[in-house]
């Protein structure tokens, strides 16, 4: 598996295939119009990929990064940006994946524009309803996945548990016996 899904949404697991926005180098975890493909299907978002292309590429980046931008508006409070916006909302207005029914159950189909759309769709949903207000960000310095806070108390500091906060817990305990070393 080539992508991490520690968000629980598509949309905001999606905005973290740019990880570590605020280091000197983030990571991109989509070069290549292959990566996308894996991303869509290691996601459950189709059982296979069509094959993209660089510009289906440059549209998903696009796309990612406008709904970064609403996330990053809902989290500080600001207005959401105009042409974030409108990217979303012309990604959410193409036509949406085919759902069918299969011996196995169900599955989607359809091209990468169709796969994006099903992300802004979800994307909208999230910026523009009552989840906007559960929208968190990783609290460890390194991380900027953003995340849905579901948790019964309202109080989940980290994307996910099994990475961010296990470094953040250790890395805490690391500086308590330190400080009772000294």
């Amino acid at each position: 598996m080539i992508h991490a899904f520690p968000c629980g949404t598509l949309a905001l697991d999606f905005v973290g295939t740019l990880r570590a926005r605020r280091n000197a180098r983030p990571t991109e975890k989509l070069d290549a119009p292959s990566d996308l493909d894996a991303w869509f299907v290691e996601s459950g978002l189709v059982p296979r990929a069509a094959a993209s292309g660089p510009a289906d590429l440059d549209a998903a980046v696009e796309v990612r990064e406008a709904i970064y931008a609403l996330v990053w508006a809902r989290l500080h409070e600001r207005p959401l940006p105009a042409d974030a916006v409108a990217t979303v909302n012309a990604a959410a207005a193409a036509p949406p994946l085919t759902a069918a029914l299969t011996p196995d159950g169900w599955s989607r189909s359809g091209t990468p524009r169709q796969a994006l759309s099903h992300i802004a769709r979800e994307a909208v949903e999230i910026v523009g309803g009552d989840q906007s207000a559960l929208l968190r960000e990783c609290a460890r310095p390194e991380c900027t996945q953003v995340y849905l806070d579901t948790s019964r108390g309202h109080r989940r500091e980290w994307c996910s548990m099994s990475t961010c906060g296990s470094r953040m817990k250790a890395k805490a305990y690391r500086e308590r016996r330190k400080a009772d070393a000294a």
